[in-house]
């Protein structure tokens, strides 16, 4: 079973198994990580903003233009910031780490 691990705000590492086909925010979700995802998934939102380690981002699909225009939201954007949505898990990115910004900006409360 592939793994990845999350690095939560306060520095702790955790590692979850994580099966071919789920998202990021998905594996959060199942393993009680504080990632948001106030669209849930719908990409109407910056919520599941998480920073790839800088050596898993090259091995990424590229981010698409909804996507980035949804990056432009985000809180504490990096250059290897993504949405935990749109990373879905391949057998390429077994072993993925990912850390969880300091906060988020959730635009669809109001």
């Amino acid at each position: 079973m592939p793994k990845m691990t999350f690095i939560e705000t306060d520095g702790t590492r955790r590692e979850v198994e994580a099966p071919l086909g789920l998202s990021v925010l998905e594996l959060a979700h199942r393993n009680g990580i504080e990632l948001e995802g106030a669209c849930e998934g719908s990409l109407a939102c910056s919520t599941c903003h998480v920073i790839v380690a800088p050596e898993w981002y090259d091995l990424l699909p590229d981010a698409t233009e909804d996507e980035e225009d949804m990056l432009d939201l985000a809180f504490a954007l990096t250059k290897t910031s993504r949405l935990g949505c749109q990373l879905i898990i391949t057998e390429e990115l077994d072993g993925l780490t990912v850390k969880l910004p300091a906060g988020t900006r959730n635009m669809l409360k109001g």
